[in-house]
């Protein structure tokens, strides 16, 4: 192997991607001067950007790769053997890999410039060299744990909390961010991000946005569906800061013009939690969007998801059938994923296989097969669907039904004694049956197989640490659909509404679901074949008994559980 020239210096590079100034790269070449120290040394020193950046930079610069050591679960000992012990400790890098058919030797290094450490190695081995990078410290933890007299377990954990006290654990796959509290010599890059994400989980947040404005980086938390503003960060960390989140997210910080997506996995307070990421370029910087998803609240007893009774029997009803489809309708963020998987966690047993495809998979369910869309690698929704028929499953789960093709396998299985569940996005239960039929499924096929259609949303439920009552008149409440049955004749009904504090978001405090619950019986199969519209189905569904979505919603009102402002925002009138 050959030491690669870069095409641009450290330095030129590092300001091409925003990290540094022309006046902050003269006072350090000063420094640089005056130490000799190395240039990257300097600039983690100085907390301008942390070695994980470093090594990412310096990867791009040489084009090679950047390793992560600590994903590295057991480096060979037959690799280890090839790199004498002496050698390894004075130059301070690791042999991490060999490949027998082209006899070459792979080295992590954390500086590819270090032509005396190279020169050494080529001469002690016949072997090519391949040289990656890697975070200096990860090479040390390395030589320590290869070649230093073994750890024992209760070592090795006091070892991690001292890390984890010391602010110096990253925020990367399984690593536990329940305590963030990072020290001064921790890069402020680090100390910041995790800092955000830290208060995001405080606050039960489903999404942060970091948003780049003139002068200043906006960020915002999603509590209960709402956004809240954040104390704002200086305009000049963006470009460490989106950095930083991109490598959590294994993207490319060098790519600044396209969107990116990315994902990372953490523990909080004993809990696993899904982060998906996704990068946008907007006209003041790159924007990220952090969805913040709890693998745990994602599987609720049904009994907690804010069904009215009789919804829920009809629910159970339907997902105790042998066959048949259900479909679970709502706009993006109304919880279909957590009715899906608590239905699925009620029904998984031993003797049943459970089969799902989804894209991506929110949270992993021990016994149920899941399965990521790839369709790069040509695994779509219907490719998935066509493979899972060959698995024998008893259960099926549909993400999110996008196409023709996946509508009509999954009506195919229901009709060959699947149960089938899946989501669709319409506003109510009856837009599903009309959705449908648009998408070119015979109507037939769909009174043939449709069990049972959902269509919800969720509301905010008033804090009960500072719930007020006040009464309000009937006629007041009224324009809302409030009817005298409602309330037994009453004149005056008491409502509540959260009057603001310490424990809650302006007097609100989580959210439950509002459903219709659209049950396929006679007459509603006669009205699919025959190509009704909605209104129509959906009138003969009230007649049926269905609530709507803003008697459902009204109900939750009545009962003290949300406020009238949130059955206004949530909901539309009843056509009548």
């Amino acid at each position: 192997m050959e030491i690669i020239t870069p095409h641009k210096k450290l330095g030129e590079l590092l300001i091409a991607l925003g990290f540094l100034t022309d006046e902050q790269l003269q006072q350090i070449l000063e420094r640089q001067k005056k130490t000799g120290k190395k240039l990257g040394e300097i600039l983690i020193e100085e907390g301008i950007i942390s070695e994980e950046i470093l090594c990412a930079v310096l990867a791009k610069q040489f084009n090679i790769p950047y390793v992560s050591l600590s994903e590295i679960e057991e480096i060979p000992k037959d690799v280890l053997k090839l790199v004498s012990e002496k050698l390894v400790k004075t130059f301070q890098f690791i042999p991490i890999d060999f490949d027998k058919n082209t006899k070459t030797l792979t080295v992590a290094m954390s500086d590819p410039l270090d032509i005396v450490a190279f020169d050494s190695l080529k001469l002690s081995t016949p072997y090519n060299i391949k040289v990656v990078i890697a975070r200096k410290k990860e090479i040390l933890e390395a030589i320590s744990k290869y070649y230093e007299k073994k750890e024992t377990i209760q070592e090795i954990e006091k070892k991690a909390e001292t890390e984890l006290e010391t602010g110096f654990a990253e925020i990367v796959e399984e690593q536990d961010i329940t305590e963030l509290d990072v020290q001064a010599e921790a890069a402020p890059v680090v100390k910041a991000v995790n800092f955000i994400i830290e208060q995001a989980l405080n606050l039960k947040a489903s999404d942060i946005l970091i948003e780049p404005q003139e002068k200043e980086i906006r960020i915002r938390y999603r509590i209960d569906g709402i956004f809240h503003d954040q104390k704002p960060i200086p305009k000049k960390l963006l470009p460490s800061i989106v950095a930083r989140v991109k490598i959590m997210g294994k993207m490319d910080i060098t790519e600044r013009r396209k969107p990116q997506d990315g994902r990372i996995r953490i523990n909080y307070n004993g809990r696993p939690i899904n982060l998906r990421i996704s990068v946008i370029p907007t006209s003041h910087g790159e924007k990220v969007c952090i969805r913040i998803i709890d693998a745990q609240a994602l599987t609720l007893p049904l009994t907690e998801l804010g069904f009215e009774e009789d919804q829920l029997k009809l629910f159970e009803k339907a997902i105790r059938q042998p066959y048949g489809m259900i479909l679970v309708t709502g706009p993006t963020g109304s919880g279909k994923t957590t009715t899906l998987y608590s239905a699925l966690n009620v029904l998984n047993t031993p003797d049943v296989n459970i089969m799902t495809v989804e894209d991506p998979v929110e949270a992993v369910i021990y016994g149920v097969n899941q399965v990521n869309v790839n369709e790069k690698a040509g695994l779509t929704f219907a490719a998935a669907l066509r493979a899972f028929l060959r698995q024998d499953p008893d259960i099926i789960m549909i993400g999110e039904i996008r196409d023709k093709e996946t509508i009509e396998i999954g009506i195919n299985a229901a009709l060959t004694g699947h149960l089938v569940f899946a989501t669709l996005h319409t506003n109510d239960a009856a837009s599903a049956v009309t959705r449908l039929i648009n998408m070119g499924v015979e109507p037939f096929l769909i009174a043939s197989t449709l069990t049972l259609v959902i269509s919800q949303k969720l509301i905010r439920k008033i804090c009960n640490e500072c719930r007020r009552q006040y009464k309000v008149s009937l006629q007041q409440l009224q324009p809302l659909g409030v009817t005298p049955e409602m309330v037994n004749n009453a004149k005056e009904i008491i409502i509540y509404k959260g009057m603001g504090c310490s424990k809650c978001q302006g007097g609100y405090k989580g959210r439950t679901g509002i459903y219709e619950v659209l049950e396929c019986n006679d007459s509603i199969k006669d009205l699919i074949l025959k190509k009704a519209s909605h209104f129509d189905i959906k009138q003969q569904a009230r007649k049926n008994g269905m609530l709507t979505l803003r008697e459902a919603a009204l109900r939750k009102l009545l009962s003290g559980i949300t406020t009238v402002e949130e059955v206004l925002k949530n909901t539309f009138a009843d056509e009548t």
